[in-house]
């Protein structure tokens, strides 16, 4: 198990912190961020709910996975690759946020919901190239710094996603949510200028650059055989096991988190309640509990620690279930925030282990990319019907959260048998 020290001196792992920040900050602008604008601009909750099929650029993100991957951009391709695409995805959110910032959800909703689209897409791509980064800069022969590799990317994750959301949320009702955009584009153009500072390219294995006489061949040595090389490594039962299990496992998450913001504002939170505690209280629990679950993965074994948390997190749904009967309690609504907190931190990192630890060095960003938008399909495909459920429900917010809280169950059951083929291959 590493030192603590490690996490706080390894330079690398305060680079990912950054990209993680990146990589979630988007999901504050096109997730909870627009949820409340839309919420406030009069949107129903089936329209909030399907307006979340933007993000399936997530879950088909793997098919240009290939292209950043091994295509070398002219003139930043100097930067080198990851860097190159990294800051070319990060200079087109700034502008996309602006232009977001300009447009009147009430009046076009379809404008507001294509450049929505754009952005999930722009981000998308760019965590394609931030994922590969991690993992290849955390070299082959360093296992034990997997998981505070995937704590520190979820730190920044939910850094980038909650702690600008604090401001927003509170500041969202005097000033506005277009006035709020601009401020976060600002955000995001700071961020791309540490991004430029500090991040360094790492190296990269010599067969993952491609070079090929036409398309078929490029698609054949970038795509196919990174498909091939995954089934061929895990053998058949086990690689669909894994698929099965990362489709599965956070399909409960995604249905809560899609709804969570309608759910607050219907129950009588206000905006700034919001950004106290789901923004601001969640941001430390989560930060804190990532890093912890790093080296608990460490300790504990990955599947052990999915396992757990798959339960608690759970159990953590029903919280919601209870403030959905009792009311707007400030002090149920800061429980149910810590505990999901601590839940969805551990979860979120063990899966971002679990699925590193499947995913080849030599195909990086396409593997690791295709693993986690099977995983993205569920948080975009089916929780974007989570408004047409609670509506089905005739609006029991309880019940719903019953049943999220029971759609972790299959995932569960598949995560057992892995660990038991596991441990008879041991």
């Amino acid at each position: 198990m590493p030192a603590l020290t490690s996490v706080i001196l390894d330079s690398r792992l305060w680079r990912i912190f950054l990209l993680g920040v990146s990589s979630g900050f988007p999901w504050l602008i096109i997730g909870s961020g627009m949820s409340a604008w839309l919420t406030d601009e009069g949107l129903s909750r089936s329209g909030v709910g399907l307006f979340g099929v933007i993000f399936v650029a997530y879950t088909i993100n793997f098919l240009w996975a290939p292209v950043v991957d091994h295509l070398r951009l002219p003139v930043l391709g100097a930067l080198g690759q990851r860097r190159s695409w990294t800051l070319l995805c990060q200079a087109l959110l700034v502008l996309l946020i602006l232009v977001l910032s300009l447009n009147d959800p009430s009046s076009d909703l379809w404008l507001t919901a294509a450049i929505a689209l754009i952005v999930a897409t722009v981000s998308a791509t760019q965590d394609l190239s931030i994922d590969a980064y991690r993992i290849t800069v955390i070299r082959a022969d360093e296992p034990h710094l997997v998981g505070p590799a995937a704590a520190m990317t979820t730190c920044g994750w939910w850094t980038g996603a909650s702690l600008p959301g604090v401001a927003a949320f509170w500041l969202a009702d005097d000033l506005g949510w277009p006035l709020v955009y601009k401020g976060l584009a600002l955000f995001m153009l700071a961020v791309a200028l540490f991004t430029y500072l500090v991040i360094r390219e790492p190296e990269r294995p010599a067969a993952s650059v491609r070079r090929a006489a036409n398309l078929i061949a490029w698609l054949d040595s970038s795509y196919f055989d990174a498909v091939a090389e995954f089934f061929r490594r895990n053998g058949m039962k086990m690689a669909l096991a894994v698929l099965g299990f990362i489709f599965l496992f956070k399909i409960g998450e995604a249905f809560l988190g899609r709804m969570a913001i309608v759910f607050y504002k219907e129950v009588g939170f206000t905006s700034e309640e919001i950004g106290t505690y789901s923004k601001l209280v969640g941001w430390w629990v989560t930060v804190v509990c990532s890093l912890l679950a790093g080296f608990i993965s460490v300790r504990y074994g990955v599947i052990r620690v999915l396992f757990a948390a798959g339960v608690a997190m759970a159990a953590a749904n029903l919280l919601f279930s209870w403030i959905a009967v009792v009311g707007p309690d400030t002090k149920l609504f800061a429980l149910a925030v810590v505990v999901d907190g601590i839940t969805a931190a551990v979860s979120t990192v063990a899966f971002v282990a679990f699925i590193s630890e499947y995913t080849s060095r030599l195909h990086s960003a396409t593997q690791y990319a295709a693993l986690a938008s099977l995983g993205n399909s569920s948080r975009t495909l089916l929780s974007a019907t989570s408004g047409i459920l609670v509506t089905q429900l005739d609006g029991d917010w309880a019940l719903f959260f019953v049943i999220t809280a029971l759609m972790v169950v299959p995932s569960l059951l598949l995560l057992a048998w892995i660990a038991c083929r596991f441990h008879a291959r041991s």
